[in-house]
């Protein structure tokens, strides 16, 4: 009991000094960094051409191509040591003409309602899909309700997002089942159709799109998905207890065509003491193609860059290298964030940390990290740095999508956590545009990223 009495007296004297001496060496570059990202930020201007000049960047069109000229362009501008393409096949499929629906409830009676396609639905048949409509609220019950009961019908997921979790993605995450494996369950008993509830805390008029699967369903088996706006999935669901006879129509035109070659941009600032260790930051250059996919995820691509920019401005030259990575096909396939850590580990590169922006441009609140205790608890020692930038929030968890594939024993993967309670109104929806994102708060999340890469490269 003595012995691990002084252990902890020599721990926490440990880290108390430690701390001291980060806060006094490094307040003063940080403070830089903030007032370089306020006064004459980037992300803003960046993001403004990436949403409005190029729009909805969805894997595989013309708009991604764009996409990734543009931020080569730009990141060659910036003077790094290495700009480059990495090359990524990635699928391609195209919504169509706008998708219609209405609520049949008599011959004659109709409302329209709206939906857009889940992303990689089959089309409807042509001239659209019409039938009686199963309301359900989970994929288990598609099994105890059987064939008899679903067979011929439109199968309509109705679980809303958690509204009592302060953690929005958690929400997410307890209902984006049935959008995601909605339509291969319901095909599975002889349903025609799915309509599935937006993912979305907000009561209004936007569907939101996402990816979808069918698995391994025979191609002839797969049946058309779409999601419904909240307000509709209310007016549905309360009309149906009125009416259970009514039916739905809608109509799509998607379709699925063969993968074609897109590409990861690359920038990198050579280390000038271990340039074969690696720092990454980044965020995906995709997003789906109903809004200009601002949030999700041009604020994270611009926020990356900016990273760099920054790092540069205030003349701090970098221990390891740092490299920018701007992801490809993260929404509908994940193929860069595999493409890139299949690279390096086929070239033997040492990432010691990295860092994914694609929570939203919102204002920053902390990070979370995926990492042993030991740099944990040392990562944690620098919160007071970020005390004044009101960014509190350093706790272990997720770190992010593209990232993820890197995971390996002693790497450090981290994500910037902003506040998530309005991401979710403009995720994967024509909402996400870039009228909804403040400048302020997309340049406070540019600054503490920056802040947390200098760190890391500093101390570890």
């Amino acid at each position: 009991m003595k012995r691990l009495f002084f252990l902890t007296i020599i721990a926490f004297f440990s880290i108390h000094s430690y701390s001291q001496n980060v806060n006094k060496d490094d307040s003063l570059v940080i403070k830089k960094i903030y007032d370089a990202a306020l006064l004459e930020g980037k992300s803003y201007d960046w993001l403004d051409y990436l949403s409005n000049q190029i729009g909805g960047r969805l894997s595989g069109s013309l708009q991604a191509e764009k996409a990734v000229k543009y931020t080569e362009l730009e990141l060659k501008e910036l003077g790094l040591d290495k700009v480059w393409l990495q090359p990524v096949m990635v699928p391609k499929w195209t919504r169509g003409a706008k998708e219609y629906a209405y609520i049949e409830t008599a011959i004659g009676e109709t409302s329209t309602t709206n939906i857009c396609a889940l992303g990689g639905s089959v089309s409807t048949p042509e001239g659209g899909l019409k039938a009686q409509v199963i309301e359900v609220t989970s994929l288990d019950e598609i099994e105890k309700l059987g064939e008899e009961n679903i067979k011929g019908k439109i199968v309509f997921y109705n679980r809303p997002m958690q509204a009592d979790l302060i953690q929005t993605f958690k929400a997410y995450g307890g209902c984006v089942d049935q959008r995601y494996a909605g339509a291969m369950e319901a095909a599975k008993y002889g349903a025609v159709g799915v309509v599935v509830r937006s993912m979305n805390l907000r009561k209004d008029d936007f569907p939101h799109t996402g990816s979808m699967t069918y698995g391994d369903l025979a191609t002839h088996l797969r049946i058309p998905a779409c999601a419904i706006s909240t307000n509709g999935a209310n007016y549905l669901s309360s009309t149906l207890k009125l009416q259970p006879k009514l039916k739905f129509y809608f109509n799509q035109t998607c379709k699925t065509f063969p993968d074609v070659q897109s590409y990861n941009v690359i920038g990198e600032i050579t280390g000038t003491e271990n340039p074969n260790k690696f720092i990454v930051v980044g965020g995906h250059l995709d997003s789906w193609d109903i809004g200009d996919g601002s949030h999700d995820d041009g604020a994270g691509v611009v926020q990356s860059m900016e990273v760099l920019r920054l790092l540069k401005k205030v003349n701090y030259k970098p221990k390891n290298s740092i490299r920018v990575v701007l992801f490809m096909n993260e929404e509908n396939g994940l193929r860069g964030g595999k493409k890139y850590a299949l690279d390096a580990k086929n070239k033997n590169e040492d990432h010691i940390f990295a860092l994914e922006s694609d929570a939203g441009g919102f204002t920053p609140r902390g990070f979370s990290f995926d990492c042993d205790e030991a740099s944990f608890n040392k990562i944690v020692s620098w919160k007071p740095l970020f005390k004044q930038y009101l960014v509190h929030y350093f706790e272990k968890g997720g770190s992010g999508a593209d990232i993820g594939p890197l995971k390996k024993d002693g790497i450090i993967l981290s994500g910037l956590r902003p506040d998530s309670q309005r991401y979710f109104d403009y995720h994967h929806a024509a909402s996400d545009i870039f009228e909804a994102v403040n400048k302020r708060e997309l340049e406070l999340g540019g600054a503490a990223m920056t802040s947390l890469v200098y760190l890391i490269d500093t101390y570890f």
